[in-house]
């Protein structure tokens, strides 16, 4: 009872939760019809929604105001970076993914340079930020046509016994990341940060060093997220990100990290993920409209956090 009781009380177990509450309700509004179809569609697109959600919790975990706006913006870029590179050609996988990673790199960095050189809030940066690379995405992609490789292509799609295989290694990042917030001096420092950054700058934290590689490791997911997403549409796209601004966010808060930083939950990136994907899938099966889905998705989010208490918001436990 007592260890129930306990994982009751953990934040991330209420996105989890919330997944399979709405997943119960699509297949009863289905008859069951296409319901392992429906888990392996939300396995598939829940892996970009991780790996964005990913770089801005560690972000957020920054402290107060921190937060990349600039992330849809960035998938756009790297999505058609990555897929000029390649050119279709299956040997040229490696450079179009290290393109997408320097791409997002660059991105992050200059976020952080904008956020410690002009002395603005990280919002206000980041936007900023998104507007120039939106440009740039624009007179770059715009219009570009050039296909994935086949075999890049076939491999973000592959599937074993119906999990897809982006989903196992999209795991396997989350419990790297885990591992480097709790093994690490880096992922300590973070906490830290978060938690008090005057006190981590007396402890001999390198309070700044830790901001700037935070931000230059968010930009890097996001445009690692670019490369898979186009991988997975077959082709890049200006808008291929528009939709990871509010859900990149929105799981970092009900996966139970905490806004006012200090406090990093991944397994509730895996499950708030899971839960928007498959809200969206019963909506559209519902068949609402996209005003009615935005509505609903606000009132459920809400609902989630509530139910949690809030206790991802003000606890500090790392886990």
């Amino acid at each position: 009872m007592r260890s129930a009781t306990t994982l009751l009380s953990k934040p991330w177990t209420w996105s989890f939760f919330g997944a399979a509450f709405v997943f119960i309700l699509a297949i009863s509004f289905t008859g069951g019809v296409g319901a392992a179809d429906m888990i392996t569609t939300a396995l598939s697109l829940a892996v970009f929604t991780i790996v964005v959600g990913l770089g801005q919790m560690m972000v957020i975990t920054l402290g107060p105001g921190n937060v990349d706006l600039s992330l849809p913006a960035n998938i756009g870029l790297a999505s058609a970076v990555s897929m000029t590179l390649m050119n279709g050609s299956d040997s040229l996988v490696a450079v179009g993914l290290l393109a997408a990673l320097g791409c997002g790199l660059a991105i992050g960095i200059a976020n952080y340079l904008m956020i410690r050189a002009l002395g603005i809030p990280p919002i206000v940066a980041t936007l900023s930020s998104s507007f120039v690379v939106q440009s740039m995405d624009i007179a770059y992609g715009r219009g570009l046509q050039i296909k994935p490789p086949p075999g890049f292509a076939d491999f973000i799609n592959l599937q074993i016994g119906g999990v897809p295989v982006s989903a196992i290694l999209v795991i396997l990042l989350s419990a790297g990341v885990a591992l480097l917030l709790r093994r690490t001096a880096y992922g300590r420092s973070v906490l830290a940060v978060g938690q008090n950054a005057r006190a981590a700058l007396f402890a001999g934290i390198a309070v700044e060093r830790t901001r700037a590689a935070t931000y230059a490791l968010c930009g890097m997911l996001g445009g690692l997220d670019g490369a898979l997403l186009a991988g997975y549409f077959r082709g890049a796209n200006v808008d291929i990100g528009n939709e990871y601004l509010l859900s990149s966010i929105a799981v970092v808060v009900i996966g139970g990290t905490s806004v006012a930083g200090g406090k990093a939950n991944v397994p509730g990136i895996l499950g708030a993920s899971l839960f928007l994907v498959l809200l969206l899938t019963m909506l559209n099966t519902f068949g609402v409209s996209a005003g009615v889905r935005l509505v609903a998705t606000g009132l459920v989010i809400a609902a989630v956090v509530i139910a949690a208490g809030n206790r991802g918001l003000t606890d500090p436990d790392p886990g």
